[in-house]
C-alpha cells in the first residue's frame, strides 16, 4: 500500500443475520467445517449491509459518503475505523485513525469526565503524558470546566457528546472518520465542531465524512460516494454525486406520491372532486422543464402542469384554473384563465391545456394542486381539490414558502466573494 494512500479497501462484503436460523446446527465446529457459515444461510435470512466494496483515497482527501438510510454508510465507516469486521474483502488504513461515530461509546458513567478523557486519549493512541498536555485544550474545547470532575453519568447528551468531539479531535489524528454527529447538540456548538474539521482539512488530514446535509457535502468535500443498497452508485465531482443521488430519490419519492392519491373516475361527486362534467377533466400530469412525469421539483426550474380534458357537447363558456397549497393547508397560489384576461371561444371533443410555472418559486415542502374547469360565474364542470402531491426541494437552503426575486449589492469597504462551481475532484477511484 502506497503512503500516498490513507485507505484502501478490496472487495468489502458486510452480512447481518436478519433472523435465526431456520436450521440448527449440532456445534458451531460442524457449522464453520461445513463451510462460510454465511454461505449456509438461505438469502432472505441475511442482509447484505456491503456487496464488493472497492474504494481508495489518497492522503489528504476529504471524503463525503451519501445515500439514503440502510445504503451501508455506517457500515462502511465502521470498517474503515476497525469498530466491525469485514466477512470478505481486506482494510488497509495509514497512520492514526479518530472515529467520530458513536462518540463517548467507551466511556465509564461512574468515572469523571477527566478520568475518561485519560482512558480515551489512551485508547485512541496517546501516551499518558500527550493526554496531560491536551487536557486543558480538551476541557476547554468541551466547555465543561465547572463540570469535569462530576462522573459522566451526570451528564446531559450534549455535555457527553460535546466531550466525545473534543477528545476525538484532540488526538491529532491522519485519518478523521465522521458520521452524523453534527446534528447533535446546540448549534453554536455544530459551528464550532465545522471550524475545527475545516482546520482539519487546510492541515491536509484525510477526512472520510457520512452525512444526510448534502450541501455540506458539496462546499465541503473534495469527492463524494454515493452507496445504495450497499453498492457503489458513483464516485466523484460532490455535486455530480449529489445530484445524481437526488434524481434517483425523486425517482422514487414521484413513484410513491403517484400511487398515494389517484383519482377516482368514475365517482360523480366526492369531498374531493365535484361538478356536472359537461367538461370533464380526464387526466392531470406534473411535468418537468424536459416534459418528463414527475412528482418532486427543484426550486427555480419549471413546473407543468397539463389537464386532459373532454368536452362531451360544444360549451362556449369555460374557465380552467390551478391552486396551490401547502402542506399545512395554506393557499400558496391560485389563478384561472378568467383572472388572466383569457376570453373562451369554444370548446369541443378531447384536448389538453397546459399551465407552465417557470421558475417554480416554491421552496422546500410537500405541496398539494387543484385543478379546475369551470364557467365564468364559478359553476363547476370539474373540481379536483387537492388529488395531486407533489414534493419540492430546493437546493439553496433559503426559507419560507417561496423564493423572492432579489438581488444582493455592497459598499466597496465589504470585500466579499460570490461562489461560483467547484474544483474538479483528482485522485479518488472506485473499484481495483
Amino acid at each position: 500500500m502506497s503512503t500516498d494512500v490513507a485507505v484502501e479497501l478490496r472487495g468489502i462484503s458486510k452480512f447481518y443475520k436478519r433472523q435465526a436460523f431456520s436450521r440448527q446446527f449440532l456445534t458451531l465446529k460442524t457449522a464453520l467445517l461445513r463451510g462460510d457459515l454465511f454461505r449456509l444461510l438461505q438469502p432472505q435470512e441475511v442482509l447484505v449491509a456491503l456487496d464488493d466494496v472497492s474504494l481508495t483515497v489518497p492522503r489528504g482527501m476529504t471524503l463525503g459518503i451519501i445515500g439514503p438510510n440502510g445504503s451501508g454508510k455506517s457500515t462502511l465507516l465502521k470498517i474503515i475505523a476497525g469498530i466491525t469486521r469485514p466477512n470478505r474483502g481486506t482494510v488497509r488504513v495509514n497512520g492514526r485513525v479518530s472515529a467520530l461515530i458513536e462518540l463517548g461509546a467507551g466511556f465509564h458513567p461512574e468515572l469523571s469526565g477527566r478520568e475518561n478523557i485519560v482512558i480515551n486519549g489512551i485508547m485512541l493512541g496517546l501516551s499518558r503524558r500527550e493526554v496531560r498536555e491536551r487536557m486543558d485544550d480538551i476541557i476547554r474545547f468541551a466547555e465543561l470546566e465547572e463540570f469535569i470532575d462530576n462522573p459522566v453519568r451526570t451528564y446531559s447528551s450534549g455535555m457527553f457528546m460535546r466531550l466525545g468531539f473534543s477528545v476525538s479531535v484532540h488526538v491529532d489524528p491522519d485519518v478523521l472518520l465522521v458520521d452524523e454527529v453534527l446534528a447533535v447538540g446546540d448549534e453554536a456548538f455544530a459551528h464550532k465542531c465545522l471550524e475545527r474539521m475545516f482546520a482539519f482539512k487546510r492541515a491536509g488530514k484525510t477526512i472520510v465524512l457520512v452525512t444526510h446535509a448534502l450541501g455540506l457535502v458539496e462546499e465541503f468535500c473534495d469527492v463524494a460516494v454515493w452507496l445504495k443498497r450497499g453498492r457503489i452508485q458513483y464516485v466523484g465531482d460532490p455535486r455530480e454525486a449529489v445530484g445524481r443521488y437526488r434524481m434517483d430519490v425523486a425517482r422514487h419519492e414521484t413513484e410513491r406520491l403517484a400511487q398515494a392519491a389517484p383519482v377516482e373516475a368514475t365517482a360523480v361527486s366526492s369531498p374531493s372532486r365535484w361538478g356536472d362534467r359537461t367538461v370533464e377533466i380526464t387526466d392531470v400530469e406534473l411535468l418537468n422543464g424536459r416534459m418528463e412525469p414527475t412528482r418532486v421539483f427543484q426550486t427555480g426550474e419549471p413546473m407543468v402542469v397539463r389537464m386532459h380534458v373532454q368536452a362531451h357537447r360544444p360549451v362556449q363558456d369555460f374557465v380552467f384554473g390551478i391552486g396551490v397549497f401547502s402542506e399545512q393547508g395554506v393557499h400558496c397560489y391560485g389563478s384561472n384563465t378568467h383572472i388572466e384576461r383569457w376570453e373562451p371561444i369554444e370548446m369541443y371533443g378531447a384536448g389538453w391545456v397546459t399551465c407552465t410555472i417557470d421558475p417554480l418559486p416554491l421552496l422546500d415542502g410537500l405541496y398539494t394542486l387543484d385543478v379546475a374547469v369551470h364557467r365564468r360565474d364559478g359553476y363547476p364542470y370539474d373540481y379536483h381539490h387537492g388529488l395531486y402531491t407533489f414534493r419540492v426541494h430546493n437546493p439553496v437552503g433559503d426559507i419560507g414558502l417561496v423564493r423572492l426575486p432579489h438581488r444582493w449589492s455592497f459598499s466597496p469597504n465589504i470585500r466579499i466573494i460570490e461562489r461560483v462551481g467547484t474544483a474538479e475532484p483528482v485522485g479518488v477511484k472506485a473499484g481495483p
